[in-house]
Order: C-alpha cells, then sequence, then structure tokens
C-alpha cells in the first residue's frame, strides 16, 4: 500500500506539474496574442468613432478653398437692423469679405475690408470643421483664433446649417433669436 501511495503522488505531482506548465504556456500564447490584438481592436475602434461620414468628407472638400461673401441678409426681422457678427463687426460690413477654408488642417481666415466709418479692417484666423447628427443637415463651425492660433471666446464658436453647398457657391444660415421671435442671418458665398 505504501508503494502505491507512493506512485500515486509521484504521478499526481507530475500530472500536477505537466498541467501548470500547460497552463502557464497557454497563458503566455493568450498574452503575446493579447498583446498584439487588444492594441489592434483599439485602434480600430477610435478610428471609425473618431471618422467623420462621407457626407461631411464630401462638404469638407466641397467647402476647401477661398470663398467671398456676397451678402448676408436676415430672415425674420423687419426693417433695418444692426447685428454684430461673430464678436467683429455690423453684418454690413461682412458684405465682400474674403474666406479661406483649408480642408487639410481645418484652418482657415476671413477678411473684412475697411469700408465706411463703421467697418474697420479685420483679419481673423478660424479652426474650422462640419458638424453632423443624426438625421439633421450638416453644420459648418468654427472658432475664433487669436495671432498664436489660440481659440478666443472662452472656446465658444460660430455653428451654421448649410443650407446650399456646390463647388461654386455656399449658402449658409444661423438661426437666432430677434425681439423673443426666431429669426436667422443668411450668408450667401461665391468661389473666388
Amino acid at each position: 500500500m505504501l508503494f502505491i501511495t507512493t506512485d500515486c503522488q509521484a504521478i499526481c505531482r507530475f500530472n500536477y506539474y505537466t498541467i501548470v506548465g500547460i497552463i502557464i504556456e497557454n497563458l503566455r500564447i493568450t498574452m503575446r496574442n493579447t498583446f498584439i490584438t487588444l492594441p489592434l481592436i483599439i485602434i480600430s475602434f477610435l478610428l471609425t468613432a473618431c471618422s467623420a461620414s462621407k457626407e461631411a468628407r464630401t462638404n469638407k472638400k466641397t467647402i476647401d478653398g477661398n470663398w467671398q461673401l456676397q451678402n448676408v441678409v436676415t430672415e425674420g426681422i423687419m426693417g433695418k437692423v444692426k447685428v454684430q457678427l461673430f464678436n467683429e463687426a455690423d453684418l454690413s460690413c461682412f458684405a465682400g469679405s474674403t474666406w479661406k477654408f483649408n480642408d487639410r488642417n481645418s484652418l482657415g481666415t476671413y477678411s473684412v475690408t475697411k469700408n465706411t466709418n463703421e467697418c474697420g479692417a479685420v483679419v481673423r484666423d478660424i479652426r474650422w470643421s462640419i458638424y453632423e447628427t443624426k438625421n439633421e443637415p450638416g453644420l459648418l463651425q468654427f472658432k475664433r483664433l487669436n495671432d498664436k492660433l489660440k481659440e478666443m471666446d472662452d472656446g465658444d464658436g460660430f455653428r451654421f446649417t448649410i443650407v446650399q453647398l456646390d463647388k461654386n457657391t455656399m449658402q449658409l444660415k444661423s438661426a437666432i433669436t430677434f425681439e423673443n421671435r426666431p429669426a436667422a442671418v443668411i450668408y450667401n458665398f461665391t468661389r473666388n
């Protein structure tokens, strides 16, 4: 009986070490695969989560380039009104302004020329992008930047509904409230 117990202990000890060895080897293989696959899974998730839709990419490529703001009109506001745009100047000052959009780095500028006593010259850098929400039209959004390309206005920006966009014309619309009623400012651009 002692002989059987000793053999059993030896066999059990052998099986224990063999099983532990197999488990450790499988863990090494699994960990090696995990170190390879886990980063790939994370990277692919981030790429799909952060990528813009095809429509947003198309809009961004179409907007890329030089534009002139032909006119700025109001909708839902009767009579002549003074509306300051982008914390810069009256809306009438922006008629004829030039806008540059670069889709590669999402930077751009707008330039207002001095055209009356009320309109001083302004050149402003901006950072722009296309914002999307489900089942809604695309929005062009931008933030004003200072001369060091840092955000102004405490990080606040401006959003416009893209009403119409093709290779030669662009119409943007921003909803506002005027005298407690809904109104809008409409921007009509042509490509330079």
